[in-house]
């Protein structure tokens, strides 16, 4: 288990608070798997961006221009270009709403992107943040979510596989783009890339 806020120690994301630690698997661009490079071969813009994670444009452009949450694979040059937000860009934007919901300091959500912009995918969505207003607790068992309950810490739970759902089923009603063409993509679900080039492959 570990945590952003005031009792936290330094040194890392989320530092060590309560459990034991453990070795977190860090996602990096070499060490992405298959699945998660294909679903990182497409953007989304701004619009569809807000539309799935349940946003407004303003909140949007004020995260990107503060650097709480700037899109990973386009941002905007000046007038007439357009910011392109990859996937997991879409995850992080639509937890950090629920995070700004419960009354969570800015301070320690952006602490929770920059950890979520870290974190491979199987770790990811196994993961729940668990909010009282000042702390986010991760937690990766049911254990630990008991344990903060019976605490009184944790009041609002975000199960971080849920919202990647919600993500994905919203976007497969959306518009993508394909990062390395510009081809739009139309109610694309990233999942459906990934059978695409599995069945051409085959």
């Amino acid at each position: 288990m570990r945590s952003t806020g005031d009792g936290a120690a330094a040194g890392g994301a989320f530092p060590v608070h309560g459990a034991a630690s453990r070795t977190p698997h860090r996602r990096t661009d070499e060490g992405a798997t298959g699945a998660e490079r294909e679903i990182e071969s497409v953007g989304y813009r701004g619009p569809t961006a807000c539309a799935a994670a349940g946003i407004t444009y303003r909140q949007l452009d004020y995260w990107a221009r503060t650097g709480l949450v700037e899109p990973s694979i386009r941002p905007a040059y000046g007038s007439g270009t357009q910011r392109l937000y990859s996937f997991r860009d879409v995850v992080v934007l639509k937890i950090v709403k629920r995070l700004l919901d419960t009354g969570v300091a800015l301070q320690n959500i952006r602490t929770a992107v920059r950890y979520l912009s870290t974190w491979a995918e199987a770790d990811a969505v196994r993961t729940t943040l668990m909010c009282d207003g000042a702390t986010v607790y991760e937690c990766t068992s049911p254990d630990e979510v008991v344990s903060l309950l019976q605490g009184g810490q944790g009041v609002f739970g975000i199960a971080v596989g849920v919202v990647w759902r919600d993500v994905e089923n919203s976007l497969a009603q959306l518009h993508g783009e394909r990062v390395d063409t510009g081809e739009t993509l139309v109610g694309h679900n990233p999942e459906d890339e990934l059978a695409r080039r599995r069945n051409r492959a085959g």
